[in-house]
């Protein structure tokens, strides 16, 4: 199963600083191509989760930038439900004159594998824009009523406890459903899932107690964590976070093997003009090099890429794939 863990995902980390200085480096061509008159209107950007989730995060702080630099308001809408794929839904359907955009995290991918019939088609019905960073893979936090502090104790507590552990995610084919299964998998032992309709009423039904573990985006379960209100167990990525050096990966923990990240990334639909998605590319190059958002990411635990569209488009092909391995392998039904 280890093949499954390693990919794209190391290689455009190593390679995220270069991929945004090589992308930097088109702008002057990019500039050249500008369609005149855009952007005339304010722009719809659309998260296809819960709002105060992840992903409406990060897009609000890259789209302050694109605000500065392109002169129009950019209007965040959540459209959450069904593990992104309603908000996505509505992306693929507008109109392709390039005032909706989205900003989605690595469900986009495994959708195609968790759905069995989605209502578009992920490559296309979508203009890739850009890939933003590769994140540090979720975090396993368990609420402190669960007697464990270790990713061994934790399997050793499943195996003797077959089901009656429930993890929550923000549904079917979500970063967290995948990370859980795939954990499941590897260590033999037998989870619930609790999908839910976006990550903040499942994180918060963890820190209440009413169900026991989820694996979430570090940045949001550290508060918690330091409050004494969570206990972090490891991280899914393939090393120890800056920002909790403490905290083992589930390879250290005993896991072997174990390496899931995520991403976050910006789609047009089908059919914008080539030359609008090259400008909102080159800005968004712009804003992924300006210090606050760098600043953003690495306080975060993501890590900055920047690519092409033809970049893109290339690592979505490749992750949709390996995400279809993924679910066969851990046996995820799809809905």
């Amino acid at each position: 199963m280890e093949i499954l863990l390693h990919g794209n995902y190391r290689v455009i980390r190593r390679l995220g600083a270069a991929l945004v200085a090589a992308a930097a480096a088109t702008l002057p061509a990019a500039a050249d191509a500008q369609p005149a008159g855009y952007p005339a209107k304010p722009i719809r950007v659309i998260t296809p989760f819960a709002a105060g989730g992840p992903v409406e995060v990060l897009a609000r702080v890259v789209t302050q930038r694109l605000v500065e630099t392109m002169g129009q308001p950019f209007v965040i809408e959540n459209r959450g439900g069904a593990s992104g794929t309603i908000g996505t839904d509505f992306v693929a359907k507008a109109p392709h004159d390039g005032y909706t955009l989205m900003f989605n995290n690595c469900s986009f991918s495994s959708n195609a594998s968790y759905y069995k019939k989605l209502p578009y088609d992920s490559i296309a019905d979508f203009a890739p824009i850009t890939q933003i960073d590769v994140t540090s893979g979720n975090l396993l936090v368990v609420h402190p009523s669960v007697p464990v502090r270790s990713i061994k104790e934790f399997i050793a507590l499943a195996k003797a406890r077959p089901n009656q552990l429930k993890y929550a995610s923000a549904g079917v084919g979500s970063p967290q459903h995948v990370t859980g299964a795939l954990f499941a998998a590897m260590a033999g032992i037998q989870l619930t899932h609790v999908p839910y309709k976006g990550n903040p009423p499942a994180f918060s039904d963890v820190v209440g107690g009413h169900v026991e573990l989820i694996f979430v985006t570090p940045s949001v379960a550290r508060p918690y964590i330091e409050a004494g209100r969570l206990r972090a167990l490891g991280i899914a990525g393939p090393r120890r976070l800056p920002t909790m050096p403490d905290v083992p990966t589930f390879d250290q923990g005993g896991l072997k093997g174990y390496d899931y990240t995520c991403y976050h990334g910006m789609w047009f639909p089908a059919g914008v003009p080539a030359e609008i998605v090259r400008r909102v590319n080159a800005e968004a190059m712009k804003a992924l090099a300006t210090p606050e958002v760098r600043k953003f990411l690495a306080e975060s635990d993501y890590f900055p890429t920047g690519t092409s569209p033809e970049q893109f488009t290339e690592f979505l092909r490749n992750d949709i794939a390996r995400q279809a391995v993924i679910a066969k392998t851990v046996g995820i039904q799809a809905q």
